[in-house]
C-alpha cells in the first residue's frame, strides 16, 4: 500500500512538472520576449589568428615579447597578472640577466621595513609576481569609478574565443550606432562608460586604451599601430594564460605518433598469434 501511494505521489509529481514545462516551452513560442539591444548589436569576435593557433601552434615569442611591453606601458595602470612571476618570462626568451633587470624595473613591491616594521616597497627580483596596481578592491573600485578591473593572468581562457575577444575589444571602442538609438532610445550609453559592440551589454566602464598609432615604441621595431598593439597583446595574454602550450603539443604530437605505432604493432601481434586459428 505504501508503495502504491508512493508511486502515484511520483507520478503526480512528475504530471505536474511536465505541466510546467509545457506551459513555459509553449509560452516562449506563442510569446516570444521582446528583442534587446544586447541580442540585437552584441558582435561575435572578429577573426584573429596567432602562431600558437592550432593543434601543432607556438607561440611567436617576438610577438609575445611585443605584447608584454604593451601590457607593462599601457594595461598595468589598471590591470594586474598576479599569477604571473617575473622569472615565467625567462621561457619567452629572455636571458636571467634580462629578467632581473626587468623585475627591477619595477620599484613598488610591497614590502616590509626590517627595521621598522612598518609597510615599505622594494624593487622586484625574478621570484616574485607582476604587482597590482591597487593596494585593494576598494583603492580599485574608486579610482576606476567603481568598476573593478580583472585581473588579466587567465583572461585568454575565461572568454569564449579569449585572444579574438581581447583584440576586437581593445580595437572595437566607437560612437552608438544610429539605428541603436532608433530602435532602442533607452538604450543610450550612461555617463562614465563607453560604448562597444564586443562587450556583453555593450557598454564597458574601462576607456579606451590603446588610442593612437606609436603609443608604444617596440624595442624591435615593429610599427606599433593600434590593431598591431591589439594583436600583440592579445599574443601576450595567450601566453600568461597558457605558458606551457608548446610543450604540451610537443608532448601530444609524441603521444599520438606512440599511439599509432602501438596500433600497428598490436595488430602484426594479433595476426601472428592467431595465424594458424582457422575460422
Amino acid at each position: 500500500m505504501v508503495r502504491f501511494i508512493a508511486m502515484l505521489v511520483g507520478i503526480a509529481f512528475a504530471g505536474v512538472l511536465a505541466i510546467a514545462l509545457f506551459g513555459s516551452i509553449s509560452g516562449v513560442i506563442t510569446e516570444p520576449p521582446p528583442p534587446t539591444a544586447e541580442h540585437e548589436f552584441h558582435k561575435h569576435p572578429r577573426d584573429l589568428e596567432l602562431a600558437s593557433d592550432g593543434p601543432l601552434g607556438k607561440f611567436d615569442m617576438r610577438q609575445v615579447q611585443r605584447g608584454m611591453q604593451v601590457y607593462k606601458e599601457v594595461c598595468s595602470a589598471c590591470h594586474s597578472l598576479r599569477l604571473v612571476s617575473f622569472r615565467d618570462i625567462k621561457d619567452m626568451g629572455y636571458s636571467d640577466g634580462q629578467v632581473k633587470a626587468f623585475a627591477a624595473s619595477y620599484d613598488n613591491i610591497p614590502s616590509i621595513n626590517p627595521d621598522t616594521g612598518e609597510a615599505a616597497t622594494r624593487k622586484g627580483v625574478p621570484s616574485d609576481r607582476f604587482p597590482s596596481p591597487f593596494a585593494n578592491e576598494v583603492a580599485a573600485r574608486a579610482a576606476n569609478n567603481n568598476a573593478l578591473p580583472p585581473d588579466l593572468s587567465l583572461m585568454a581562457k575565461a572568454r569564449h574565443e579569449g585572444p579574438a575577444y581581447i583584440y576586437s575589444l581593445l580595437t572595437g571602442y566607437q560612437n552608438q550606432p544610429a539605428k541603436l538609438l532608433k530602435e532602442f532610445p533607452d538604450a543610450k550609453t550612461p555617463a562614465g562608460l563607453h560604448y562597444n559592440p564586443y562587450f556583453a551589454n555593450l557598454n564597458i566602464a574601462m576607456a579606451p586604451p590603446l588610442t593612437a598609432d606609436g603609443q608604444v615604441t617596440y624595442t624591435d621595431g615593429t610599427k606599433s599601430t593600434v590593431d598591431q598593439m591589439a594583436k600583440d597583446v592579445a599574443a601576450f595574454l595567450s601566453w600568461t594564460a597558457e605558458p606551457k602550450l608548446q610543450a604540451r603539443h610537443t608532448v601530444g604530437f609524441a603521444a599520438m605518433l606512440f599511439l599509432l605505432v602501438f596500433c600497428f604493432l598490436a595488430y602484426g601481434a594479433y595476426q601472428n598469434v592467431w595465424r594458424n586459428v582457422k575460422h
